[in-house]
């Protein structure tokens, strides 16, 4: 049976540092949500007061609309699987997998049963009898989610557990962790700071930002109407472009587009526009030059440097021989709403986000 979780006003200091500051969130039974954000936002202070490591110093954690904040953490019906993997060394995976079984004095053919269905889950049948030090990043990290999975905890929370693995092997677990999720139906809670995990495995990210929710929606609604200029910032890369407001529409690069959200008291505004959202053609007489060009597979990526300085544009990967270094090209924006952010750059605009290429 899976449970809700309620993250009610949850604040937490330490020292002078605001880890959390009045957070509040609401998961639902069965929901995969993940907490994304860079580092020091709260997100895994959060995940913690969950698990019962960390006490909330106001506020309140719920599962089920139950209190759990004085609830000791080995009392708590949540497993955490953590990015070091902590495995116990002198345990073969069998005894790693069956330990919290152990622990609650089940007999011993109840857990060896338990941890051969758990190793058949996620894919390691064969390895009961191997040691850690024996398995690769990739196979420890499963062993820790089967081990997690034993005590079918209603709650399951991951910090970062991805982190340490090469990016072929976490692209292939972190579609493991899906399926997993989806065949048990428990309500999940993961942590990370990597975008493309957060949107590619998650039923709704939420942004957090000094210990506050910035934003929280499915991945579409995250990355294609983010709320706040730090989402569309976090979210993928952004080009700053300088743009006027007038009323509910800004000019940018001649073109008047209507403005997505709030609109800052100076008229005088950074538009923000995706890589995606650059339209580019071969033009001999266009106002752009291509200075770089990124192959990315499905896609290329070109920096064209425009007067004052440099847009990201996406194009087709099999369109990569039309836009090679030196390509001279017009420029125009995807005709839909923009968002719009007060001007902070005193560089010469247009400028691009630090991830350029």
């Amino acid at each position: 049976m899976t449970a809700s979780v309620e993250f009610r006003a949850l604040r937490r200091v330490f020292g002078k540092t605001v880890a959390l500051d009045g957070l509040e969130l609401v998961v639902a039974p069965g929901e995969f949500v993940a907490l994304l954000g860079p580092s020091g936002c709260g997100k895994t202070t959060a995940l913690r007061c969950v698990a019962g490591f960390e006490r909330p110093d106001s506020g309140a954690v719920l599962v089920d609309g139950r209190d759990i904040t004085d609830v000791p953490a080995n009392k708590r019906d949540a497993g955490m699987v953590f990015q070091s993997y902590s495995l116990f060394p002198n345990l073969n995976v069998r005894d790693n997998v069956a330990f919290g079984l152990r622990v609650r004095k089940v007999p011993e053919a109840t857990r060896r049963a338990k941890a051969r269905e758990l190793l058949d889950l996620v894919g390691l049948p064969s390895y009961a009898d191997r040691y850690p030090h024996q398995l690769s990043g990739g196979q420890q990290q499963r062993v820790a989610l089967a081990r997690a999975l034993a005590l079918e905890p209603r709650v399951l929370l991951l910090d970062e557990p991805l982190s340490a693995l090469d990016a072929k092997v976490r692209v292939a677990l972190r579609e493991e962790i899906r399926r997993l999720q989806d065949s048990l139906s428990i309500t999940t809670i993961f942590v990370t700071h990597d975008q493309e995990e957060a949107l590619s495995i998650a039923d709704r990210v939420a942004v957090l930002r000094d210990g506050r929710l910035e934003q929280v929606g499915s991945p579409a609604e995250i990355y294609n109407r983010p709320a706040t200029p730090f989402v569309a910032e976090f979210v993928g890369t952004m080009n700053h472009l300088p743009g006027q407001i007038s009323g509910d529409r800004v000019r940018v690069l001649g073109q008047v587009l209507p403005v997505d959200g709030a609109v800052p008291e100076d008229p005088s505004v950074d538009v923000l526009v995706r890589p995606e959202a650059v339209t580019v053609v071969p033009d001999e007489d266009g106002g752009a030059t291509v200075t770089a060009a990124s192959f990315r597979g499905a896609s290329v990526r070109l920096r064209l440097r425009v007067e004052g300085g440099d847009v990201l544009a996406d194009v087709p990967g099999h369109e990569a021989a039309r836009f090679t270094t030196g390509t001279r090209v017009a420029m125009r924006l995807v005709e839909r709403p923009v968002l719009v952010a007060a001007r902070t750059a005193t560089v010469p605009a247009p400028v691009v986000a630090a991830d350029a290429l």
